[in-house]
């Protein structure tokens, strides 16, 4: 057996790699839509009237605080905003968010994303947020009144991207949606849509009730996680045989994998967390049971170590994920 370390905490997906956003120019309207009243401003936003958009350029500049995009992201931007549907491979941390955000922000409706990770949903609504982008999540670590403070949001229009489950989306949300303007559907962690594959969810095979309630509406698929034989799975399963394949360089030269011989998994650990003592990571492990085991062991060693997996109560797993996320060296 093998012990497999990744180094490079920093590129970890469930943090934000969003840099912090460049303050709001006046400009900028509340929901982070570029305003047309400007008059060097080089687009105009949707309306009711035409199709007119805002630029992709501009959005990426005043909102993200990007001077450029990277790799395919340009190309994959302008196929959503035209109307294009696609499947997109790309490393995590190689930017496939913003492939759908942008145009998120550039077609006129409500942008749907669907993820299975609540971790990253929230993650990701928190780095909007702080952009000005008016951005919600609908999943189980909610209370009652925040699921319902979302709705009436939606309802009214208050929204620019809904992140949910495919489970909730397919369980009352297409009813909810039906009606609503609708800018696209970003398909994230799309590999779970296939049999083949260890991570096989069967709701993500029944979207592609997408394809067929909303014929119109762009679809893109992403994912980081793909080879031949799933890429085709996921085609065929979410019907996006119509669309374009995108695929990115997979070389990170800012990450390492070390692979060592298993021998004292706790005292390999141990030793290896000392020369990092005080730095934030993850260690996975194969059971909820143990990975209490394993956070407890780490705590009782002087880290600062908490455990997240689903058998944990709502309150309790949004506690352990805030404080990863928002303070510094926890595991």
């Amino acid at each position: 057996m093998r012990l497999v370390e990744l180094l490079g905490w920093d590129s970890l997906p469930i943090r934000s790699s969003t840099p912090p956003p460049a303050p709001m120019p006046p400009s900028r309207q509340p929901s982070g839509r570029p305003s047309p009243a400007t008059a060097d401003a080089p687009a105009e936003l949707p309306n009711a009237e035409g199709p007119a958009q805002a630029d992709p350029q501009r959005v990426l500049r005043e909102v993200f605080g990007y001077a450029s995009f990277r790799g395919p992201q340009q190309e994959i931007v302008e196929h959503v905003i035209a109307g294009g549907s696609a499947l997109v491979l790309m490393p995590t941390g190689g930017g496939k968010s913003l492939c759908y955000q942008v145009p998120a922000l550039c077609r006129p409706g409500l942008a749907v994303v669907i993820s299975p990770l609540i971790a990253l949903m929230q993650d990701q609504v928190d780095a909007l947020g702080q952009a000005g982008v008016r951005a919600a999540a609908l999943h189980s670590g909610l209370e009652a009144q925040e699921v319902r403070a979302i709705e009436l949001a939606l309802g009214s229009g208050g929204l620019d991207l809904l992140y949910l489950s495919p489970e909730r989306l397919l369980a009352g949300g297409l009813e909810r949606l039906e009606g609503l303007p609708i800018a696209l559907f970003a398909i994230d962690e799309a590999h779970c849509v296939s049999q083949w594959g260890h991570d096989f969810r069967p709701e993500y095979r029944q979207l592609v009730v997408l394809a067929e309630r909303f014929p119109a509406v762009p679809r893109l698929a992403l994912t980081a996680t793909a080879d031949p034989r799933t890429q085709e799975d996921i085609l065929d399963g979410l019907a996006l045989r119509e669309g374009r394949r995108f695929v990115a360089s997979f070389d990170r030269p800012n990450i390492r994998y070390l692979v060592r011989d298993k021998e004292e998994v706790r005292s390999q650990l141990l030793a290896f967390l000392v020369e990092r003592r005080g730095e934030a990571g993850i260690v996975y492990a194969r059971s909820r049971s143990r990975v209490d085991g394993v956070a407890r062991e780490l705590r009782e060693a002087g880290h600062d170590a908490v455990a997240y997996h689903a058998g944990l109560d709502a309150g309790e797993r949004r506690r352990a994920l805030d404080r990863f996320r928002r303070e510094s060296g926890v595991i």
